[in-house]
Formats: structure tokens, sequence, C-alpha cells
């Protein structure tokens, strides 16, 4: 068995199976991200980039292959083993920060906590600590509304790891960002992937960025290749 954080092993996804306007948006795909490594992964619009996250990130299942998370293979396991995997493997990170908007930024990572039965001064601790780390933790008091968007979304990040997952993953985390923020919000992406050892996979739109990553793979014609 792979020690891989994440392994897709021949994951194939088809929309309209059996249909005259069949579409096979992933055909085999292969991947395998380890701890600790942070994955870059570009395509054009409709590529399938999205349908393949939400596929590693269980919340899609494949119509072949097999999702692997930290040794687990959770293909065939019941939509409750699934849930629970999710909830303490995975952490999610979107281009919009969907943060609760009356709760504080300290809050807003908290909450997952208590969800996941730790003590309120643990996960509070936790969340300081996380803040600090994207340096923020002056902001931690403050709600969404009076945060900026790059504020915001390292907010977002925090929260995704709130629970210490081993596998981060981003939809254009940086897209709806002017190129300064986006920026600031990557460094702060990757000085959290590098305090926590966690694996990520990190679609977007931006080279550059992807560059600064460890490694990049394209999405082409439904499978993945090395960029």
């Amino acid at each position: 068995m792979s020690n891989a954080a994440l392994l897709l092993d021949g994951v194939e996804k088809v929309y309209n199976q059996g249909q005259p306007n069949e579409i096979a948006v992933l055909r085999g795909v292969h991947l395998e991200v380890a701890p600790g490594e942070v994955v870059a992964m570009v395509a054009p619009s409709g590529a399938g980039k999205s349908t393949l996250l939400h596929i590693a990130g269980l919340l899609d299942t494949p119509d072949a292959g097999r999702v692997v998370i930290e040794g687990d293979d959770l293909s065939g396991k019941s939509d409750r083993a699934r849930t629970s995997a999710r909830r303490s493997k995975i952490g999610f990170v979107y281009q919009f920060h969907h943060l609760l908007p009356e709760f504080t930024a300290l809050e807003n990572i908290v909450l997952p906590q208590l969800a996941a039965g730790i003590a309120k001064a643990d996960a509070e601790a936790r969340a300081m600590d996380l803040l600090g780390t994207v340096g923020i933790a002056d902001r931690s008091s403050h709600r969404p509304g009076e945060l900026s968007g790059g504020e915001q979304q390292r907010v977002a990040f925090c929260r995704a790891l709130a629970n210490a997952p081993g596998l981060l993953l981003a939809d254009e985390p940086t897209g709806n960002l002017d190129p300064k923020t986006s920026d600031q919000v990557f460094e702060a992406l990757m000085k959290l992937a590098r305090a926590t050892g966690l694996a990520a996979l990190i679609a977007t739109h931006n080279l550059e960025l992807a560059a600064r990553m460890d490694r990049v793979v394209r999405l082409e014609n439904g499978k993945l290749v090395d960029a």
C-alpha cells in the first residue's frame, strides 16, 4: 500500500453515462501526493479539475478507480465512513472564503474543532496559533465583513486546517484576489503547509504561483501529466 497522503488510482468519471452525449471527464487519472508535498494542478476551464478535487475530497464518487487517503482505500466505503474520513483527514479551501459572517475569525476556526469534540480552550489556542502563523492574530476578533479579501482567505485556510487534516484540497484559492494579495495569501498557505507537514493539491490558473510549488501537474484530455 502506498504511503501517500493522497492516491488516485485509475480514477474515471463519465457524465450522462450510456447516453449519446456521454462525456468522459476523467480517463484513468493517477496521482500520488506525498506527506508534506504541495502540488499544483493546472488546467483550462471545463477540463474537470473541480470534478477531480471533489472525487479526491470524497464529495463525489468515481465511476472506476480508487481513492486512497493516508493508506485507507475509501472507494467502496459507506457514506458514513466517507463522511467521517472527510471530516478528519481533509481540509477544503475554495475561491470564496465561505466564512460564517456572524462569527469572528477566531470563532470560525474554533467551531469545526468544537464539532469534533475538542475542548473550547484547546480549540481557541490552536486557532490563535494558526492565525499567528499566517500573520493575522491581531484580527482574531474581527468578523469576515471587517477583514480584507486576503485576510478572509487566510482565515479560510486556518479553518480548513483547524482539525489537523493530513490533506488540503484547494480550488483556485487566490483566484478572486489581486496579484499582490494573491502572493501574500500564497505565502501564508505555504507557511501553513511547511509548519504542519500536510500534503496539498491546489488547482490554480496562476502559472507563476504554480511554479513555486513542489510539483506541477496538468489535466489534459481527462488525464494528469507532469507539466
